[in-house]
């Protein structure tokens, strides 16, 4: 059956969250009806192989609730590639992209696409409170000074992976084709029109997050081998180095 295209889509990519997932989808819902946006919103939940039952429960939410969709992959590709995956299905003219664990609150939602409606293609969130391990947040300061440095991020702006995307900007994200995507390395070659909003950020409600000190440092290599040329430039000035240096020491 045609269905009318909605106002904003949600993609969440799923990863060992099954016991969270009812939890998620009622909040998201009491938030879209207190905004007066119930009926004209989609959930895309997209199952990153998870090892759990998550793809059952996501099947049995969409048998249940007539805005969630199910996409389900067939090996995990890891967050970014089941975003884009998500990005690809989602309809609505704002995109909302949020993680599976309720750290980030359903009821703030609209802030994001209320912000991207005033104007800006892209609005991210700052969080409060931030409820990250130590580690985490060293590794989200790096990634914030090397982003800053290779992509020319602007300054202050966080990466945070809670965030809103216009339509425009969904429509040249989509067309990357390449093996190992980094959103925000795509947005930021799309568009410098971004705003931020703050948000308070929640603790997990079941289980302990996906990302390990292995998968943080994998992304950080994406984004440094995939987005800026500075590792070529860099390869290329270390070889002509040790080329003037081996002609000098023949001699």
């Amino acid at each position: 059956m045609a269905h009318p295209r909605p106002e904003v889509s949600i993609v969440v990519p799923v990863y060992g969250s099954e016991k969270i997932l009812p939890h998620l989808v009622e909040q998201v819902e009491a938030s879209m009806q207190r905004a007066d946006v119930a009926g004209r919103f989609e959930l895309i939940l997209v199952n990153d192989a998870s090892p759990d039952d998550s793809w059952n429960v996501i099947r049995d939410l969409a048998a249940r609730f007539p805005f969630v969709r199910g996409v389900c992959l067939m090996r995990n590709f890891g967050q970014h590639n089941a975003s884009m995956a998500g990005l690809n299905y989602a309809r609505g003219e704002v995109v909302v992209i949020m993680d599976d664990d309720l750290q980030h609150p359903p009821q703030t939602v609209l802030q994001l696409v209320d912000a991207v409606r005033s104007g800006y293609d892209v609005c991210y969130t700052e969080y409060v409170g931030r409820q990250h391990a130590a580690w985490k947040k060293f590794g989200s300061w790096f990634n914030d000074r090397v982003a800053s440095f290779l992509l020319n991020k602007p300054r202050g702006l966080y990466l945070s992976s809670f965030k809103a995307l216009h339509r425009r900007v969904v429509r040249e994200i989509v067309r990357y084709e390449g093996p190992y995507a980094y959103l925000d390395g795509l947005i930021l070659d799309v568009t410098r029109r971004i705003t931020s909003v703050p948000i308070p950020h929640q603790q997990r409600m079941e289980g302990t997050g996906n990302y390990n000190l292995r998968r943080s440092v994998s992304l950080w290599l994406k984004m440094a081998t995939s987005f800026s040329v500075m590792p070529l430039r860099a390869a290329s000035l270390a070889g002509a180095t040790l080329a003037v240096i081996a002609a000098l020491s023949l001699i």
